[in-house]
Order: structure tokens, then C-alpha cells, then sequence
């Protein structure tokens, strides 16, 4: 006897990310569907005083563990700061960017794994069996293609301190993943994407977070080539980003905000694109010609993830627009 479908992969990352996949999960244990496969964006990693940071990684693994901290919207539930107040006090890591001492429990177990041999999806293996996460949580490479904002000037930044430190308020003119070229699908993404019945796209930023996993080549070319449907979610709602500073980002590569404007940046899979479906918020119903136009199929239902539950009815009418 055939499992009940469908089998779902998600492209995900940032906070947005950690929450859709809370409805993917809530969906599918409705439908009582196999669990669905995350792969994570690992673009925004780093190193930060001797430890490997991973804060998309993170973020998706709290929020289906049921720990993160849903007030700041990052790192653990009932976390302290005493280590990053004493890194602080030694002028060491960043003033900006805080390490909670749970947090940093996490970046140290991954650490010393990573100095033993480990790879980075051995790791989140190891991670993820600490809770029931009722998903199979992937980064999308083992490699580090860590995010770089390019300036103006010629300079570059980390895309950690661009973002956290200067809250995006330096214009940019590009975002760059130095080896990404070259870097390798983190074993099991591309398998996953091939035997899926659908593949969905979270409402994350398109550029910094989907952007990445996107930029690995043979992740991009397993989304065009999968049997499944791929049905992506806008993370704009009535012409503004929900959260974060898409926006900025989007400008950057010359897009306009709006879910037509991202709905072409990913194109449709019959002209080489990536989408077959674009999900879009009630506001947005307007939109939905111009996004025919582009040869995507437009759906339209409530977007605010306010809830799991809510979150589960947007999964399903993104399941219905993949005809699943």
C-alpha cells in the first residue's frame, strides 16, 4: 500500500521561513501526509568569536522544536546573556550581535562536531534528534558560502553586520556567496526535490535567504527538472514585505516590491523559471492577471501567519494551486 501524500520539500529560511514550516508541519499531520523535508538556507552563516553561527538553520530548528523565542522573533525561549555580556566585557565578537547562553550551547556543539570531522549536515542530524521536529531538516550545502553585501564603493560586509548591525540602511548593489558556483547540494536535498509532489517556496526573502539555496547549481536545476509542482508563497502583502528588509534587497537587483515583481524574478518553470503556481495574498488579488501573464498560475488566500493554524490553511491552498 502507497503512503498518503503529498511529499513536500521546502526551500525556507529566515524567521518567515521558521514559521511557514509550522503550517507545513500542521498540514501535513492534518492530512496524516510523511513528513516534509526543509532544506535551509546557510547563506547568512558565520563565524563569530571561534564558533559556527547557522541562524537560519537555527531558527527553523527552535520553531519546530518548540523553542524558539517567539517576542524577539530569534534565538531560544528563556534564554540568558551572561556569556555575551562577559564577551563583551573582553571586547570580543560583535556589540550588536548578541549570543543568548542556550544559543550559544547549540553554536558550541556544533562547533566542536565541525572540529571533529563532522559535516554540517551530519551535525544538524545530530541537532535535530535532540527534539520531534516532524520534519527532516537539511541545510542546502555542506560547503560555507557565506553572504557578502556588496557597496557602491567597491566595498563589501558581511551580510551579518549589513543586517543586524546596520539595519540595511547602507544601500547595497549586490549580494554575492564567494564558491557557491561550485558548492554541492547537501546530500538528500536533490533526492528529495526529485521524489516530491510538491516543492514549495516559504514566504522568506527571496534574495538573501531563497536566493542562496537557489545559487546552488544543482539545487536550481533539480527545482526546474522535478516532477512535482512547485508552488512559491509572496512574502509581499499589499505592496509591503511582511517583515525584515526585503525591500532593500530586492531593489538592490533591480525588483520591483511587489508580488508581481518577485513572482518574475523566479519565472516560470515553461520559460526556464522556477514556478509553476504563486500563491498571493487576498490584498493582492488584483494581481493576479499580471501574474498569469508571466505564465505562472496566480492563487490567492489569506497570507498572515498569525498562527500554525492559519499558517496550515495557507500550506493548503498552496497544495490546491499544486492540484494535490
Amino acid at each position: 500500500m502507497s503512503s498518503p501524500g503529498p511529499r513536500v520539500v521546502v526551500l525556507a529560511g529566515g524567521v518567515g521561513g521558521a514559521k511557514f514550516t509550522l503550517g507545513v508541519r500542521e498540514a501535513l499531520r492534518r492530512r496524516h501526509a510523511p513528513q516534509a523535508t526543509v532544506i535551509a538556507n546557510t547563506g547568512d552563516d558565520l563565524w563569530l568569536s571561534g564558533v559556527r553561527l547557522q541562524p537560519d538553520v537555527d531558527s527553523i530548528l527552535y520553531a519546530l522544536a518548540g523553542q524558539s523565542d517567539t517576542v524577539r522573533g530569534w534565538g531560544r525561549a528563556g534564554d540568558t546573556e551572561r556569556v555575551n555580556e562577559e564577551l563583551q566585557a573582553w571586547g570580543a565578537g560583535w556589540p550588536w550581535f548578541t549570543l543568548g547562553d542556550l544559543d550559544l550551547g547549540t553554536h558550541l556543539a556544533r562547533t566542536g562536531w565541525l572540529r571533529e570531522g563532522l559535516t554540517p549536515s551530519q551535525v544538524l542530524s545530530r541537532l535535530s534528534a535532540r527534539w520531534p521536529l516532524g520534519a527532516t531538516l537539511l541545510p542546502m550545502t555542506d560547503d560555507e558560502v557565506d553572504t557578502r553585501v556588496l557597496f557602491g564603493d567597491g566595498s563589501r560586509m558581511h551580510f551579518q553586520e549589513w543586517w543586524t548591525r546596520h539595519r540595511a540602511t547602507i544601500a547595497p548593489v549586490a549580494f554575492e556567496n564567494p564558491g557557491i558556483a561550485a558548492a554541492a547540494p547537501a546530500p538528500g536535498a536533490v533526492d528529495a526535490i526529485a521524489a516530491a509532489d510538491v516543492v514549495l517556496l516559504a514566504p522568506s526573502n527571496p534574495v538573501v535567504s531563497l536566493g542562496p539555496i537557489l545559487a546552488v547549481p544543482e539545487l536550481a536545476e533539480a527545482v526546474r527538472s522535478t516532477r512535482a509542482r512547485v508552488v512559491g508563497v509572496s512574502g509581499i502583502i499589499g505592496g509591503r514585505v511582511v517583515r525584515g528588509m526585503a525591500d532593500v534587497c530586492l531593489t538592490a537587483i533591480g525588483v520591483e516590491t511587489s508580488c508581481v515583481g518577485v513572482a518574475g524574478h523566479f519565472g516560470s518553470r515553461t520559460d526556464g523559471g522556477l514556478l509553476d503556481a504563486w500563491l498571493i495574498a487576498s490584498e493582492d488579488a488584483a494581481s493576479s492577471t499580471a501574474i498569469e501573464r508571466l505564465g505562472i498560475r496566480s492563487a490567492v488566500a489569506p497570507l498572515w501567519m498569525t498562527d500554525a493554524s492559519a499558517t496550515a490553511e495557507m500550506v493548503e491552498a498552496a497544495f490546491a494551486a499544486a492540484g494535490v
